[in-house]
């Protein structure tokens, strides 16, 4: 892959400003989405990706496969504090999962808020997931729902939903530092990429006239019991920390299979900046591993 493998002070001393102009709640959403859109073209696309724009559960959605004939999928819900973010922002760490899984990687854009409060965000998740099964021929065993921050938490609220209502199991839960309880306040005032203004302003656009106690809004509260086998990756550093250990420890207690690791130096979802700084990679190709072996497990793969 044609990464740069940016100095990490350099990486922090550039990335600081971008972030603070951009993921600012004094802007408005439309003009944060389009800045986004705009700074995705920084973040390299592996070579020898296939990207697909097709329709999924009702709404658009890429389909990324680095290979002809992928392995079961991943379905990848963006971050973005259910306010911001879309597959063109995320594209190239779904497309490194793409060449790392040997899956196809699926990016719904869903509906976001304020436009669309919870759970708009949660029913086109849910609606992507059960097309994978009733049409395009996957088992949910060979489905990985993954994502970062409030993908993540969608990611979580997703998997308890499917279960809960289809008796449909995914394959695996990759959170990389999951948004789970947008209720929560953070301590800290923010992290080198969100802060807790900009939280508090995309929980409540989220929520809208919503309730807050719903635990598909704040899955973290939720039932944890019967969840597959879950990978959380956070900094030490990032506004969420507290809270994903908050729910490594209930996952736990609930009897999930859980793998939790913990980074220095990174940010939030350095993951989305793979191609730029290789701690990131590392954490990412990390993240892809788990995804595969869930869905490809390891006898099935041999036999080839």
């Amino acid at each position: 892959m044609r990464d740069l493998n940016l100095p990490m002070p350099v990486a922090r001393a550039v990335l600081r400003p971008i972030f603070r102009a951009t993921l600012n709640q004094r802007s408005p959403w439309w003009l944060q989405r389009r800045l986004l859109e705009l700074g995705s073209v920084a973040q390299l696309v592996p070579p020898g990706t296939t990207v697909q724009r097709i329709r999924l559960g009702g709404r658009p959605a890429e389909r990324l496969t680095a290979t002809p004939t992928p392995t079961g999928a991943v379905l990848y819900l963006h971050g973005g504090g259910y306010a911001v973010g879309s597959p063109a922002t995320h594209r190239s760490l779904a497309a490194r999962l793409a060449h790392q899984t040997g899956a196809a990687v699926y990016v719904p854009d869903y509906r976001l808020a304020p436009e669309h409060p919870f759970p708009a965000a949660l029913d086109d998740a849910e609606a992507a997931f059960l097309e994978l099964v009733d049409s395009a021929g996957y088992r949910p065993d060979q489905i990985a729902l993954s994502g970062d921050s409030a993908g993540g938490g969608l990611s979580l609220a997703t998997a308890q939903r499917l279960i809960a209502r289809h008796g449909h199991t995914p394959a695996a839960l990759g959170l990389i530092a999951p948004w789970t309880d947008p209720n929560q306040i953070p301590e800290r005032d923010g992290d080198l990429v969100i802060n807790r203004l900009w939280s508090r302003a995309c929980a409540a656009a989220y929520l809208g006239s919503g309730d807050s106690s719903d635990p598909g809004y704040a899955p973290l509260t939720g039932v944890l019991v019967g969840l597959p086998p879950t990978y959380v990756q956070v900094d030490v550093d990032e506004l969420l920390h507290g809270q994903c250990g908050d729910l490594v420890a209930a996952l736990r207690a609930a009897g999930v299979t859980v793998r939790f690791t913990e980074s220095t130096g990174l940010w939030h979802v350095a993951q989305l900046q793979a191609a730029l700084v290789a701690p990131a990679a590392a954490a990412l190709s990390e993240l892809a591993a788990f995804l595969r072996e869930a869905i490809q497990p390891a006898d099935v793969r041999d036999l080839g």
